[in-house]
């Protein structure tokens, strides 16, 4: 059972940016494919990015795309998304997950076996 935790959530003003980290605790990290999704108020989770196993291959949502930039760390079991031009359409609660299948691009949310608590993210206007 993979356990993922995410930090760097937070409050930052419209344009401003973020980092956010996810931590694995097993030892099968660096085969996983690895995705980022939000949850805004309301609304359904949503596909934000995905990296493959090596970070050769990145995936990103449109809304996202040219802002946030998904990469990882296997040294660290780590995977990262730094978010760029914040605006209040952002505001979510992110949450990283872990396919152990490797999907390909995966952006589906039954693709994923394993998902992190989740990390506020607040954008001001």
């Amino acid at each position: 059972q993979e356990q993922l935790v995410e930090s760097g959530g937070g409050l930052v003003q419209a344009g401003g940016s973020l980092r956010l980290s996810c931590t694995a605790s097993g030892n099968t990290f660096r085969g996983y494919y690895m995705g980022w999704f939000r949850q805004p108020p309301g609304k359904e989770r949503e596909f934000v990015a995905g990296i493959n196993w090596s970070g050769s291959n990145t995936n990103y949502a449109a809304s996202v795309k040219g802002r946030f930039t998904i990469a990882r760390d296997n040294a660290k079991n780590a995977v990262y998304l730094q978010m760029n031009s914040l605006n209040p359409e952002d505001t979510a609660v992110y949450y990283c997950a872990a396919d152990q299948q490797h999907h390909f691009g995966a952006t589906r949310i039954d693709e994923y076996d394993y998902w992190g608590q989740g990390t506020q993210v607040t954008v001001s206007s």
